[in-house]
């Protein structure tokens, strides 16, 4: 069995990684840990996530020797900080590790991505060369050999999951940037309390326009621009994101319908509804599905993508990527 640890355990996507570990019959959960400044630190974390009582109670760990850490693990999921990704993520895997890394630290190659939208300057452009982008349908064969996976974030594997088939099969106008408003759960902002994020105070409002860091991960990857703005939404989990864009000449209803179903046919994660119908957040709440809904007017298009922020958005899309990485069938331990 494959040792795993996790770091950054204690925030609501390491609680979903922790079961999914658990339950996975090819992986055994080594370690749960912290940050040393954490007043999560020595805390069982089924204090923090009653949902693990009886399944896992072993206690968050402070990280302080990441090389002994490293040195006693085969997987390491990093739920944690994109600077502490940064910084981390090399000691695991100069030690052979094999890494799934959940920030942003690792997802565009671009010189000028980290210090724009991040706020630091990158230090490791070799394995910024090597990480494989880990959106689980589309990545397999590279993700299959990959020793670093940088998975992707949750509204852009809601975004790219619906465009990508329409762009790769020439179907859209890209000259007619891609419109996507998508709505997110207030668990997107985290488990810390804040302003931001308490439910007397979130109103559904939009934010980061036009300066949003999925903006360019989502462009570098499908390889055309778009315009992406992100909502807060006064619910707990899930992303429901409406995206408009223009057709090809000539393009028909049944093309969309069959780039959609051809590409996803294979792929269980992926439910292709049909045209006319629309994604429904209640529908994947709780799981690990991306649900796809399209309908067209003329030249344009309205497609919506419905998933779980913290699943398919991030930890189920994680251990996709550790399923295909070690040849495991694929719906393993995913719910």
């Amino acid at each position: 069995m494959l040792k795993t640890v996790i770091v950054g355990a204690s925030g609501y996507t390491g609680a979903e990684l922790t079961k999914m570990v658990h339950l996975h019959p090819e992986l055994v959960l080594s370690g749960l840990f912290v940050s040393e400044s954490s007043t999560d630190a020595n805390t069982p974390i089924s204090d923090l996530h009653g949902t693990l009582k009886g399944l896992v109670d072993l206690p968050l760990q402070p990280l302080k020797d990441i090389a002994a850490v490293a040195k006693s693990a085969d997987v390491v999921f990093l739920a944690t900080a994109h600077e502490v990704s940064h910084d981390i993520a090399p000691t695991f895997l100069a030690e052979g590790c094999k890494v799934f890394d959940l920030s942003g630290a690792f997802r565009v190659q671009s010189d000028s991505f980290y210090t724009d939208y991040y706020g630091f300057e990158h230090q490791y452009g070799d394995w910024l060369e090597k990480a494989v982008y880990g959106l689980a349908e589309w990545n397999e064969a590279a993700i299959a050999t990959a020793d670093l996976v940088a998975v992707p974030g949750c509204y852009p594997t809601a975004s790219q999951l619906a465009l990508k088939p329409l762009i790769d099969s020439g179907l859209l106008d890209v000259n007619q940037w891609p419109v996507i408003n998508a709505v997110s759960g207030a668990s997107g902002a985290g488990r810390k309390a804040s302003m931001t994020n308490s439910f007397c105070e979130v109103s559904l409002h939009a934010y980061g326009i036009f300066n949003h860091r999925h903006q360019p991960e989502i462009a570098a990857h499908l390889g055309c621009d778009v315009i992406f703005t992100p909502h807060l939404g006064n619910f707990k989990r899930g992303i429901l994101a409406t995206i408009t864009a223009k057709l090809a000449d000539g393009v028909s209803v049944d093309q969309i319908t069959n780039a959609l179903t051809s590409a996803y046919q294979d792929k269980p994660f992926v439910r292709p509804l049909g045209a006319g119908q629309s994604a429904k957040l209640q529908s994947v709440q709780n799981t690990g599905f991306c649900d796809i809904g399209w309908s067209v007017s003329g030249q344009h298009i309205i497609l919506t993508s419905a998933i779980d922020n913290l699943l398919k958005g991030a930890a189920s899309q994680a251990m996709q990527c550790v399923n295909i990485r070690f040849g495991f069938p694929v719906l393993t331990a995913i719910v």
